[in-house]
């Protein structure tokens, strides 16, 4: 029966049987040193027998081995515990010589991305970069744990549409059995609708933006939480539900990885004792910035990315807090489906910043369905259009005053860990010029 290298101390004095990875090589004192990789970490391995250490001549990193031996305590090796008069059957050998050294830190500068993501099934075996995406699989665990507590259902939209929920150009066209489709931007109108039959819904998939943008903060292929909730009073309570649960998720992540994300030198988390999240409107940061930069942004609809950062790094310094909300945006900046404030200036409309960068749109929505028809027609849409069809049904025989948000999860990651590139927090990411592998 396999151990795993996490269980090893509990077999000391035992002979066991481990399989794995080679991961490292290493002669000292006229033994040998070898390391195995499981899915739990590292097993050191003592060769003392010539045939075991012939065993693995030209055999390189990456061969797969099952060993057999006595568990040893020793407080320098992984764990704790060694392997001691070791037999190895190599299962798969690997005798290539791999263009990257997985045993060593993977350097995440600038220059060294395009390496990084050639041979990302290579780097993934370091056990550093293992750990970016343990995290991340941790932060989905906690996002669906919260969600459901709250009573939310989550649910899966199609991602082949027959009209884009946002248009513009930011759309990915196809060919659908000579009809023309389109890639999802977003669950916009499925999550909505479904507030008609649940309330409250979620779903965690993929998103689709044809941005010929080449920065750290795009990708053409994202992962996006949608949140959509039903029967609520105020924009506050969407506003307070999104950010209640971000900075629990963010609580939870730091708790159960408080090592790997200390290793990994990530920032210390910061949220307010009271757990109210501040929120600045978008007018107020304008001036707040201007005054404080002397660079005059009060005549923009949105915040420039240098004013997310600022306001930012004012939340953390003076309020204590890695999360701050710009809402009321001007009227000039909606989205058809966005409630305007009884002002008819600005818009029920929140953007939820984590360390300097938008994690998160948080609108409430309009939910009167002639009103709905009204605003699609002054953004130009045509509420007869087949395409919005079965979006106006739901508004048409009685939806409630919804919220909700798009939070970008590829985004959440790379602030939790603070990457410097959102790429760095995605397996296999998509961009202008990448789509391999």
């Amino acid at each position: 029966m396999r151990t795993l290298s996490s269980e090893l101390k509990e077999h000391i004095g035992q002979q066991i049987e481990i399989a794995g990875w080679l991961h490292k090589k290493r002669l000292l004192g006229g033994l040998t040193f070898i390391n195995v990789r499981d899915r739990r970490g590292l097993i050191q391995i003592v060769l003392q027998e010539k045939v075991e250490v012939e065993k693995l001549r030209g055999m390189q990193i990456g061969t797969v081995v099952k060993v057999k031996g006595n568990v040893v305590e020793e407080p320098r090796a992984p764990g704790g515990a060694e392997l001691h008069d070791a037999v190895i059957e190599v299962l798969v050998p690997v005798t290539d010589e791999p263009p990257i050294e997985i045993d060593k830190p993977i350097q995440h500068k600038a220059e060294n991305l395009d390496t990084l993501f050639e041979h990302r099934a290579l780097n993934v075996r370091n056990l550093q970069e293992q750990k970016i995406f343990k995290i991340r699989a941790t932060i989905l665990k906690n996002i669906r744990d919260y969600l459901t507590d709250q009573d939310f259902v989550e649910i899966q939209t199609p991602k082949l549409l027959a009209k884009p929920t946002e248009g513009g150009a930011e759309v990915f066209k196809l060919d659908y059995f000579d009809q023309e489709a389109s890639l999802a931007q977003s669950p916009q109108f499925y999550k909505q609708m479904m507030v008609g039959a649940f309330e409250r819904v979620f779903e965690i998939g993929q998103a689709y933006r044809a941005e010929p943008s080449a920065t750290a903060r795009h990708m053409t292929e994202l992962t996006m939480l949608d949140v959509e909730m039903g029967f609520v009073e105020n924009h506050d309570e969407v506003l307070d539900l999104v950010s209640s649960l971000v900075a629990e998720v963010l609580r939870r992540t730091y708790k159960l990885h408080a090592d790997d994300l200390r290793l990994l030198n990530a920032p210390e988390l910061m949220l307010p004792e009271s757990g109210q999240i501040p929120k600045f409107p978008v007018a107020e940061i304008h001036e707040m910035y201007t005054k404080a930069t002397k660079n005059d942004t009060t005549a923009e609809k949105d915040l420039i990315p240098d004013e997310e950062r600022w306001i930012a790094e004012h939340a953390r310094k003076q309020l204590g807090s890695d999360l701050v909300y710009a809402v009321r945006f001007p009227v000039e900046a909606m989205k058809f489906y966005h409630k305007k404030s009884d002002d008819g200036v600005t818009v029920l409309w929140g953007d939820l910043l984590l360390r300097g960068l938008e994690i998160a749109t948080v609108p409430l929505r309009e939910n009167n369905y002639s009103t709905m028809v009204e605003q699609m027609k002054a953004a130009g849409l045509d509420p007869a259009d087949e395409g919005f069809k079965y979006y106006l049904q739901a508004f048409k025989y009685g939806l409630p005053m919804h919220g909700g948000c798009g939070l970008g999860i590829d985004r959440l990651v790379q602030k939790t860990i603070g990457l410097a590139n959102i790429k760095e927090a995605t397996l296999f990411p998509r961009d202008l010029n990448r789509l391999t592998p």
